[in-house]
C-alpha cells in the first residue's frame, strides 16, 4: 500500500547535506551516510505523509489520525555497537558476539549525551524520532499488524517464536540480539524496526489523543519516556507496527537501544 504522502512539502534541503560522505537513490528513495571515524550510518528519507495511528487491540493504542507536514532522515538501523563506540568511545552493550549488532543497556539519557556528542559535528542535528514519526515509518504505508502483513516469522523479526501471533507456528527463539541487516527491510528500507531491540522515542509516555492531530509530540510531561517496536525477548504481540512500551528514562536494559533521526536545517 502507497503512503498518503503530501506531495512537495520539504523536499530536503541542501542534499546532499554537507556531512553526508555517500548518498544516493535507489528503489527505497533517497539516501544519505555519516560517517564517524569509518563507521558510517545510512539514513533514508521519509516524505511528509498521514497515517491512521495506533490499533483497537489494548486500550493504549487508540487510533487516530496523524499527519506529518515535515519529511525527516531516520536511520535505517538502530545504532550498533560501532558507532556508539566512535562516538562515545565505550560499548555498554550486553550481547558483543558482532559489533554491528545494536546498542544495548543505554538509557534515554544515555542517548542525550551520544546525541550532544555527535551534534559537534555541524549541521547534523542527530535525535530521537517522535513516537508518531517511529509508527509512520514502521508502517511504511502498511495498516496491517506488522510491516510484513497481517503475522510475521522468525525469518522476518528476531523475537521469541515460542509466543506467535494469532496462532501461527512456534518459530525460532534466538535469545540474544543479532546484527543489524540480518533480517528483509520493510517496503521503506528500514531494518528490524519490529523486534531485535526496543527502540526509545523522544516523547514522555501518555494517552493518545481522541482526536487527529497535527505533528504530535507526546505529553509535556510523564514519569517515562516511550519505546516502541519490541525486542528479541518479547511475544511476537509486543513487535507490532502499534505497539507500545515505556519505561523511566534512566532505566538500562538488554533489550533497548534506539535508532537516530535527523531534524531538518530550517526547523
Amino acid at each position: 500500500m502507497s503512503p498518503q504522502l503530501i506531495p512537495n512539502i520539504n523536499f530536503p534541503q541542501p542534499f546532499p547535506a554537507l556531512w553526508a560522505t555517500a548518498f544516493g537513490e535507489d528503489e527505497f528513495g533517497l539516501w544519505m551516510e555519516l560517517t564517524v571515524q569509518d563507521v558510517s550510518q545510512r539514513f533514508r528519507w521519509l516524505e511528509a505523509g498521514a497515517f491512521k495511528m495506533g490499533s483497537t487491540e489494548y486500550p493504549n493504542e487508540t487510533p487516530h489520525d496523524v499527519t506529518l507536514s515535515h519529511g525527516y532522515w531516520l536511520a535505517d538501523t538502530a545504532c550498533t555497537q560501532a558507532m556508539w563506540l566512535a562516538v562515545m568511545g565505550n560499548n555498554p552493550a550486553y550481547f558483543k558476539e558482532d559489533i554491528n549488532q545494536p546498542v544495548e543497556r543505554v538509557s534515554w539519557e544515555d542517548v542525550q549525551e551520544f546525541l550532544i556528542t555527535l551534534n559537534q559535528i555541524p549541521d547534523v542535528y542527530a535525535r530521537l524520532p517522535t513516537e508518531a514519526e517511529w509508527e509512520y515509518a514502521c508502517r511504511a504505508g502498511t495498516t496491517s499488524a506488522f510491516s510484513f502483513g497481517d503475522n510475521i516469522t522468525s525469518e522476518q523479526v528476531n523475537y521469541d517464536g515460542n509466543y506467535p501471533y494469532e496462532g501461527a507456528e512456534i518459530g525460532l527463539f534466538r535469545e540474544k540480539t543479532i546484527a543489524v541487516k540480518s533480517l528483509p527491510p520493510n517496503a521503506w528500507g528500514l531494518y528490524e524496526m519490529h523486534g531485535n531491540v526496543w527502540e526509545w522515542c523522544a516523547d514522555w509516555y501518555d494517552e493518545y489523543p481522541n482526536k487527529a492531530v497535527t505533528d504530535p509530540a507526546g505529553a509535556a510531561n510523564s514519569a517515562a519516556r516511550v519505546l516502541r517496536g519490541g525486542s528479541w525477548l518479547n511475544c511476537a504481540k509486543s513487535t507490532r507496527s502499534a505497539s507500545r512500551n515505556f519505561y523511566w528514562p534512566v532505566h538500562r536494559y538488554n533489550g533497548i537501544g534506539f535508532r537516530l533521526a535527523l531534524g531538518q536545517t530550517d526547523q
